[in-house]
């Protein structure tokens, strides 16, 4: 029950900046508006792309928009793995900082019942979680925190992160770089190859421990 609470609030403490500058932020971070803040960076714009990414943990950045524009200024190779970078770090950055609260606060945050539950539904699900939340609004730093909070192993957490992150970023970069208008195909393989990635990956990931 606690840690239902816990996360009801991390979505409630993410939705306060989508009420506040939602409206704002979307009118400014237009394909055009990104477009330009970003080439006035110059040689740096690929840095300001993965900033504006990693941003998006606290601020309500149009994620999806900047992937697009890095794909247009970049390619779509270069463009998505600049992409997928920020989207990858934007995921462990509240992974760490959630972990590094330590056990002891984890368990007064969340309760010891409910930790212990939280860290065996980590080993069941919690990969599948992670892979599919980075296509989907407010849920990837709320599983980003949660699964710090539980500890879940980081190499299961970074990798799962890997599998959403990378399809994601190449993606909306593709998209941005042949100027289609076709977010529902993207959001579907956003959502679709990490799932296959996952199954892939977090087979292996079991085979080996197992081995060990």
């Amino acid at each position: 029950m606690r840690s239902l609470l816990i996360g009801l609030l991390l979505i409630v403490t993410l939705v306060i900046p989508f009420i506040f500058w939602g409206t704002s932020f979307e009118d400014f971070f237009s394909p055009a508006g990104t477009r330009d803040l970003l080439e006035s960076y110059g040689g740096w714009a690929w840095l300001c792309g993965m900033a504006l990414l990693t941003a998006d943990i606290l601020l309500p950045m149009p994620a999806t928009v900047v992937m697009s524009v890095l794909g247009l200024i970049y390619g779509p190779v270069l463009g998505g793995m600049i992409a997928a970078a920020g989207s990858f770090l934007s995921g462990v950055i509240p992974y760490v900082l959630c972990r590094q609260l330590g056990k002891g606060a984890a368990r007064w945050l969340i309760g010891e019942k409910e930790l212990e539950k939280g860290e065996r539904l980590s080993g069941r699900v919690g990969g599948w979680a992670v892979a599919l939340s980075r296509w989907m609004p407010l849920l990837p730093e709320v599983v980003a925190c949660f699964a710090g909070l539980v500890r879940m192993p980081s190499g299961k957490y970074f990798a799962a992160l890997a599998c959403g992150s990378i399809p994601m970023g190449f993606a909306f970069a593709v998209m941005g770089h042949m100027g289609a208008d076709r977010p529902l195909q993207t959001i579907v393989l956003s959502a679709v190859v990490p799932a296959l990635l996952w199954l892939v990956v977090g087979r292996t990931l079991t085979r080996l421990s197992v081995n060990d």
